[in-house]
């Protein structure tokens, strides 16, 4: 692999807006987004469309770079299979960042402590802590799923200035800013943008840290919907 314009192909379904990006570990070159339900046929033409734009093809793609979630199953898991397909038949390395990483990278210029959140549905958020450091942040403790209220108590805690970003953060802004320390990052920031996605995986291409295909798993942190009907029915049997 070349030392230098790797180009690298990102793609992020984990939340309500999917986004496919292309760049290189010094320009993003171009990137498409689009709102709504997605399948795996709405994902490649998004990235038909990003190709056409940028007058590249998918044999100048050098790396795959995609969104681990964590986010909502079907979404989540269509942006990560559709990464895996075409990193196999491209015959390139792939790299899998978690969203939550990405969503913090996006306001890095901060030096405020940064929590990513993100709507979990279920009237739950999906959240991590983060530092900021030169040039991204850092992240501080695991990732978290709970309710907004148990965010809220957590934030409480904080005593220094905090920057909350994405959409859970927006959905319950009136629950999170608890004090005057807290702000809530406005909407273009509240989503993890492929573009921030190529950004942080260009140079893992570079330095050749890439994954096995295999360990390229979604980050769901809890059980889906058809899980949680099953445990229901199966303590409900055994009652």
């Amino acid at each position: 692999m070349e030392r230098r314009g790797v180009i690298v192909l990102g793609i992020d379904t984990s939340t309500a807006v999917t986004s496919v990006a292309l760049g290189t570990e010094h320009e993003i070159v171009g990137a498409v987004s689009f709102a709504g339900a997605r399948k795996h046929d709405d994902v490649v033409p998004a990235i038909e469309q990003l190709l056409a734009w940028t007058g590249k093809q998918l044999e100048h793609v050098h790396g795959v770079a995609v969104g681990l979630g964590p986010g909502l199953y079907t979404g989540l898991r269509v942006g990560v299979e559709a990464g895996k397909a075409l990193a196999q038949v491209l015959r390139v390395p792939i790299v899998g960042i978690p969203s939550l990483d990405v969503l913090a990278f996006g306001v890095h210029q901060t030096p405020r402590t940064v929590v990513a959140v993100m709507d979990a549905r279920r009237k739950e958020v999906f959240s991590a802590r983060y530092r900021p450091v030169h040039g991204g942040v850092v992240r501080e403790g695991g990732y978290r799923v709970g309710t907004p209220a148990a965010l809220a108590a957590d934030l409480e805690a904080v005593r220094e200035e905090v920057l909350l970003v994405g959409d859970g953060a927006i959905l319950y802004r009136q629950e999170l800013e608890v004090s005057g320390r807290i702000e809530v990052a406005p909407a273009p920031f509240a989503h993890p943008w492929a573009s921030a996605l190529v950004t942080l995986a260009a140079p893992r291409f570079i330095r050749e840290e890439t994954d096995r295909l295999p360990e390229v798993v979604p980050l769901y942190l809890r059980k889906t919907d058809a899980e949680i009907a099953w445990d229901q029915r199966a303590r409900g049997a055994s009652a």
